[in-house]
């Protein structure tokens, strides 16, 4: 990310076929930054298109100046209007720059136009600068690890409750 960029020159857009690379290598960087690549993170990351949008699940991304995806976060549908906030990465130039801010205000827009009931993530203790952004939109922790976690690094669960 260039110097100049700031998060008003980026903006955020859905789902293209063209973002599938980007949409896994964000996360994968991620990933192999902070934990570990999951057998259930390589599922999701290969497919997004069968294992998020399908059941009506969406992806955003921030993208810069120069068509650059900067960072990206996706809404799970789990059913019975229960959505799980997930695969939320920031490229490592763009951390720090409100790009984490402008996805998480967008996909809470999405959410806001779903009929849905619940809103919930799954993260880590070791992330105190995204538990942060998390509770400061209304983010709240309850007891972890949630039943039926398909995560072994998760041992925070949090629910939004504006």
């Amino acid at each position: 990310m260039a110097a100049s960029t700031t998060a008003r020159d980026i903006r955020i857009v859905g789902f293209e076929p063209r973002w599938r690379e980007a949409f896994a290598a964000l996360n994968i960087e991620w990933l192999e930054h902070w934990f570990m690549v999951e057998d259930y993170d390589r599922v999701v990351l290969g497919d997004p298109e069968r294992y998020l949008l399908a059941d009506g699940g969406h992806i955003l991304f921030a993208i810069d100046g120069q068509g650059r995806a900067l960072g990206t976060v996706a809404l799970r549908r789990e059913g019975d209007g229960v959505y799980e906030l997930t695969k939320m990465a920031v490229s490592p130039e763009a951390r720090g720059r409100g790009v984490g801010r402008l996805l998480m205000d967008a996909v809470l827009d999405v959410y806001r136009t779903l009929d849905a009931r619940e809103l919930y993530l799954e993260s880590s203790d070791v992330l105190g600068p995204a538990l942060a952004l998390y509770a400061s939109v209304g983010f709240h922790h309850h007891p972890a690890p949630r039943a039926g976690s398909h995560y072994a690094r998760a041992d925070v669960h949090m629910i939004w409750e504006p």
